[in-house]
């Protein structure tokens, strides 16, 4: 630190994750960066501190946005911080409408909802972040507070998930809300985004394996190459529709995947990660369906003689024909699969539930280092 820096005013921002799961890995990644573009973005006279930190502020179900925010500011009471950020993937609404961000003025602090930010959260949070610590800056100032359609509408035109302004922007109490249509579809594919659809995948490693061992005996049995060729495109994608919904129906069901209402989470609340829950599966195994096609098309080139197919088919065969048997098997092993996902690890297959968050494992809290 040089001379120089002794004589600037210091800022301290804090940014808190909530829960301590994949909010804490973009916690991480922005904290690293966030000083350089405060300094960019709002003040470069000032000697910027960025704080990460998770553990005190829980994901409040049953309370909402508010709750988030006043556990919010006891941490940065304790933490002594000048204002306080927080990130969480809890989807939440207001007016009916996904709820992008929040901020409050009088309490200092701010919180961003990540799925409400679609699938590119990091470059959003680049600008939302700055343009938050500036406003509660500002608000915070001997200044007057600036109406609605000054500061607080800067956002909306440099984050895309941002539609409107919505609150007491003489209190500085405001709320960053998304469109409804467009919004609502940004929310489900951030909210898939959160729940890490690749961990879904590494999870269903046991499920794959048994399908690859269905699909290869089923390549040896020649009733399976008669009822592809007998079968036609509209069947074969129903049928591959059936085992992919009965693998994710299969899952849901034996790992006990699906969130019910109760008093801690509200049944919109509890509707939202189901279906960020099922979204996630279903990706998780089409990509394995998508794998396990591929593979069966090799191992039935290699294995599967183009005079012995036609000879069993009585009839002159083309590569689209492999493609239908590979079709038909793969669909077929899906369903073996499914059933061999019950033997899958219980806390893997569970980490594709959207409301369930995995112990910390790695990371640690800045207060308790």
């Amino acid at each position: 630190m040089t001379t120089s820096d002794h004589h600037r005013p210091e800022i301290v921002v804090g940014l808190v994750a909530t829960p301590p799961d994949y909010p804490a890995q973009v916690v991480a990644r922005l904290t690293a960066e966030l000083a350089d573009q405060l300094a960019e973005r709002v003040d470069a006279d000032v000697r910027w501190t960025v704080r990460e930190s998770w553990g005190d502020v829980a994901p409040r179900r049953d309370g909402g946005v508010e709750a988030l925010l006043d556990d919010l500011v006891h941490r940065r009471v304790d933490a002594r911080w000048d204002v306080a950020i927080c990130l969480t993937d809890l989807p939440l609404h207001t007016e009916r409408v996904p709820l992008v961000a929040q901020m409050s003025a009088r309490r200092r602090v701010a919180m961003v909802s990540l799925p409400a930010l679609g699938l590119r959260q990091l470059r959003a949070l680049r600008v939302a972040v700055p343009g938050l610590v500036n406003r509660l800056l500002t608000d915070t100032s001997e200044e007057q507070v600036l109406p609605v359609g000054g500061a607080p509408a800067e956002l909306t035109g440099q984050v895309a998930a941002i539609h409107r302004v919505v609150g007491e922007a003489n209190a500085g109490e405001l709320g960053y809300v998304a469109s409804r249509l467009i919004g609502r579809v940004r929310l489900l594919t951030g909210m898939v985004r959160a729940n890490r659809p690749g961990r879904a995948l590494l999870g269903l490693s046991k499920l794959l394996v048994g399908a690859f061992g269905t699909a290869a005996f089923a390549l040896t049995t020649t009733a399976i190459w008669e009822m592809g060729d007998a079968l036609g495109g509209l069947r074969l994608t129903v049928i591959m529709l059936l085992g992919l919904t009965a693998l994710v129906a299969w899952l849901i069901v034996a790992h006990d995947l699906w969130e019910k209402p109760d008093r801690e989470t509200p049944t919109e609340l509890a509707r939202l990660f189901n279906l960020g829950t099922i979204l996630t599966l279903t990706l998780a195994a089409a990509v394995s369906y998508l794998v396990l096609f591929a593979g069966t098309i090799l191992a039935a080139a290699l294995l599967i003689d183009t005079s012995v197919l036609k000879q069993t088919l009585q009839r002159p065969v083309a590569f689209t024909d492999y493609l239908m048997l590979a079709w038909i098997i793969s669909s077929l092993a899906t369903v073996g699969g499914a059933i061999g996902s019950g033997l899958e690890d219980e806390d893997t297959v569970r980490a594709a539930a959207y409301g369930y968050h995995p112990e910390p494992g790695g990371w640690r809290d800045e207060k308790d280092a």
